[in-house]
């Protein structure tokens, strides 16, 4: 039987683990109104209410950064079928004039993020939780190759925000969750048995709305 509810879906992973990755993959295999994506990252605080550490240095990788009322506000929202506006992040660029995103009511709505599990209130109310995990030096070498190439960060400013917030966050607030998911995406080499049990997941799921 036909429930029209949306089916709540929470991604989590540590940096670097592919969850953007298997986000693109996921979404080539069903048309834009049937999942609705939205991403942890468009609701971070703003750049003077992030904790800092001892040094002075930011640190984005704490979930005290994310703005959690104002995404299960959002979240509500899309579960009463309501639309949802809101401005693009930029990751502090200067350069880049930040969009409006509209994300839309869909059978499956499925928020990824590093700390989406991290908020009891948002963590109660998934029906499906997904954690995407990876080997540490796979996805140490991953991030050095994304924030050197595409970020424009140096080799010691890289291993600094491993080493003091990256790794830290990963074990305090990411790690402990993952015995608690519904399903593991295992993506050291790669994840295509996972994303096909993912998918038939899905289907199933957009089948019974």
């Amino acid at each position: 039987m036909k429930n029209n509810k949306s089916f709540l879906v929470g991604l989590a992973g540590g940096s670097a683990s592919g969850k953007t990755t298997f986000i693109q993959e996921i979404s080539k295999k069903f048309e834009d109104n049937q999942v609705c994506v939205i991403s942890q990252d468009h609701y971070y605080k703003g750049l003077s209410e992030q904790l800092r550490d001892e040094n002075g240095i930011v640190n984005f990788d704490h979930p005290s950064g994310i703005d959690f009322t104002r995404i299960k506000k959002d979240i509500r929202k899309l579960l009463k079928g309501k639309p949802v506006d809101i401005v693009e992040y930029t990751f502090n660029n200067p350069e880049i004039f930040p969009k409006q995103i509209t994300y839309q009511p869909a059978p499956i709505i499925l928020l990824e993020g590093l700390f989406v599990f991290a908020d009891k209130g948002l963590n109660a109310m998934y029906d499906y939780r997904l954690y995407i995990d990876a080997d540490e030096d796979v996805t140490l070498d991953r991030r050095l190759k994304r924030d050197t190439t595409e970020r424009g960060m140096t080799l010691d400013e890289v291993m600094y925000q491993w080493d003091n917030h990256v790794k830290p966050a990963y074990d305090q607030f990411l790690k402990p969750h993952k015995k608690d998911s519904d399903y593991v995406i295992h993506n050291t080499d790669n994840f295509d048995d996972c994303l096909t049990h993912v998918t038939a997941k899905f289907r199933d799921v957009i089948a019974q709305n």
